[in-house]
Formats: C-alpha cells, structure tokens, sequence
C-alpha cells in the first residue's frame, strides 16, 4: 500500500508557526468588536439621531414629567377614564407575556365570560356588545390600542363620571382615533393612554 500523502509545506508551516490560532483570533475578535459593539453603536447613534423620540422609547410626557410610553398600555381603575385591554403580564413591561391557554381551555373560557359580565356591568351594556378585544389579552399582554367600538361603548360611564355632555367626549374620542398604518396595516386603533391625557386637558 502506498503512503497517504504529507501536507504541503506551506499548509505544516501555517500549523507550525501558529498562524491558524492567529486567523482564528482575529476572526474573533472583528465579530465580537465590529458586529457585537461597533455595529450596535452604530445603530443606536443613527437611530438616535433619525427617530430620537422612538429611540428613547417613545415615552409620552405630561409638562416635565414622564407619564408613560405610547407602546406600553398602563391600567386605569378610576371609572373617569377609558379602560384598556386585559393584560396577563399585569401590565408589568417586565414580564410582558400572553396567557398561552388554548380557546379550548376551560380556564380561559371561563375568564372571557367573568370578563363579559365585569365589562358589561362597568359600562352598563348588554353582554353581547361587549368587543372582543375587552374580554381577550394580547400576546405581549402591554397592548397600549383598543378600537374605536371599544371606546365608544365606554364613552357613557366616562362622561357620567366626570360630569360632562356625552357629545364632547365622543367628540374627543373621534379625534384620537388613528387609521390603518399608511392607510394599509392594521384596523382604526385608539391609544388609551393618549385619550385620557386628553381627556384631562377636557375643562
């Protein structure tokens, strides 16, 4: 039988002298510092200066004091402001999360119809009309929109509540409905949180 071939001298050299522990180094160090720090520098100092309000969270500001972000919904138990959706996550940015239950779960099936009747006694509505997506929990469980039909059925309770014609808060409310993005994504949404600073500024 014949001998395997040797390696070429040029390959034994490289073996020889390091220089695959040296490729291999560099190699290492351009992705961690090039793509793991400088790129993510980068990206953060061009996304700063081209959308610096997204960047910084797109936090919403009430005079000097920050009073949340248009991307997080936050919960409001007084019956003067428009409710959002349920959350899982306890509205924790935290430990944002879905339910993860079925639409075959008892459990979830029976949270949907305890919130029907919560929602429907609220507002003072048949538990029919109460929208879906008052008695659901978003994936995120942070969902900061609910839609327009959601809003509307809570425009009574709040204009009781705060001792002002039904007329001027629906009027309010049409004015904070936002479209589909780009006239193309997504259903007409409102921003629970925009609304009821709005809604304060109401006299």
């Amino acid at each position: 039988m014949g001998k395997a071939p040797s390696p070429s001298r040029s390959t034994a050299a490289v073996l020889h002298d390091g220089g695959a522990w040296r490729a291999s180094l560099a190699l290492a160090l351009v992705t961690l510092v090039g793509f793991g720090f400088a790129y993510s520098v980068a990206g953060t100092l061009v996304a700063g200066a081209a959308f610096p309000a997204q960047a910084a969270g797109s936090l919403i500001q009430d005079g000097d004091r920050v009073v949340g972000s248009v991307l997080v919904a936050q919960p409001f138990s007084d019956a003067r402001y428009f409710q959002p959706r349920p959350s899982a996550a306890k509205y924790d940015p935290m430990s944002a999360a879905g339910s993860n239950q079925a639409r075959s779960n008892p459990d979830l099936l029976k949270h949907i119809e305890e919130t029907r009747a919560a929602v429907a006694k609220r507002d003072g509505i048949d538990p029919a009309r109460v929208p879906s997506d008052l008695l659901t929990q978003s994936g995120s469980g942070l969902d900061p929109d609910i839609t327009p039909a959601s809003a509307e059925l809570q425009v009574r309770r709040v204009a009781a509540a705060r001792g002002l014609p039904e007329a001027r808060v629906a009027e309010l409310l049409r004015q904070q409905v936002q479209p589909r993005q780009y006239g193309v994504f997504g259903e007409p949404r409102v921003n629970v949180l925009q609304l009821n600073l709005a809604l304060d500024q109401l006299r």
